[in-house]
């Protein structure tokens, strides 16, 4: 290869994406990665322009919106920042909810019920997107959130209602949690276009409106 290709090529490199993107083909080797994984690999390797902040909603803030917030940070980290909270919280998580957080790895002390009020102050971390995970939740009259950030509803029925024992609702709560998982890797997969304010309402409908699982 002449020396004018090989700067060609090694130039390419300099940009920062393409270079994780060319660093983890070369660690993988003759194995291969497939494009999805180069894409979230290669993602997670750079510093985000910015970081968005999510606030999951919920009546009770102790099931569905719980699950959602650890999976958020768990899958969309370093995009996403998530939070939950409820309109009537229950003060207390549903266990089989942490048995979910627990199995992602995501540390169970930092999941709480909470009144959506602490997210409403002047003082509060402004969010970028708002999404109801209950039909409840919807419905009701919501604090002014500052900044205007963009809503979404995203209903799924509400595993704490199934009758039976123990392993009929550690199943209902794994189904739920799998539903919740599809979405928000969906929007854990957006490019920073789809995230623009005049785009993300769009997009957080289109993801509504995909099948849960």
């Amino acid at each position: 290869m002449e020396a004018k290709s090989i700067i060609s090529a090694l130039s390419a490199l300099a940009q920062e994406s393409r270079l994780a993107t060319f660093r983890l083909l070369v660690e993988t080797g003759s194995t291969g990665l497939q494009a999805g994984k180069i894409k979230r690999a290669a993602m997670s390797d750079q510093i985000p322009s910015r970081v968005f902040n999510v606030l999951v909603l919920c009546t009770h803030n102790s099931a569905r919106s719980v699950m959602a917030e650890a999976l958020l940070n768990t899958i969309g980290t370093p995009r996403f920042k998530a939070f939950s909270a409820g309109s009537y919280p229950s003060g207390k998580p549903n266990p089989f909810a942490l048995e979910q957080v627990r199995a992602l790895g995501y540390p169970t002390e930092m999941i709480r019920s909470k009144s959506w009020d602490e997210f409403a102050q002047p003082t509060s971390p402004q969010m970028d997107i708002i999404i109801t995970v209950c039909d409840h939740a919807a419905g009701e009259a919501c604090p002014i959130w500052p900044g205007h950030p963009a809503t979404a509803h995203w209903g799924f029925p509400d595993p704490s209602d199934t009758a039976g024992g123990d392993d009929a609702k550690r199943a209902a709560f794994a189904k739920v949690c799998a539903a919740i998982r599809h979405r928000i890797q969906l929007l854990a997969d957006l490019r920073d276009d789809q995230l623009a304010h005049l785009s993300l309402a769009n997009e957080l409908k289109r993801i509504a409106q995909t099948p849960a699982a």
